[in-house]
């Protein structure tokens, strides 16, 4: 499974686990698909920054599936 810290992994319409801001202390994950990416940068230390459908906004911590 990747981890969502390169850019190039990270696709719309895949589905991903993010750490939301509110659970960054917990590293609770959420699952969901993206619909926007953030991070314009190649490579992040933190994760990707993305967009869910439903409009929460987290960090990529795994790629679902890959």
């Amino acid at each position: 499974m990747k981890d969502g810290k390169e850019r190039k992994d990270v696709e719309i319409g895949r589905e991903v686990d993010v750490v939301l801001k509110a659970d960054q202390r917990t590293g609770r994950l959420t699952r969901g698909v993206v619909s926007r990416i953030l991070t314009s940068s190649p490579h992040h230390p933190h994760g990707i920054k993305v967009m869910l459908e439903d409009g929460q906004v987290g960090r990529v911590q795994n790629i679902v599936g890959s």
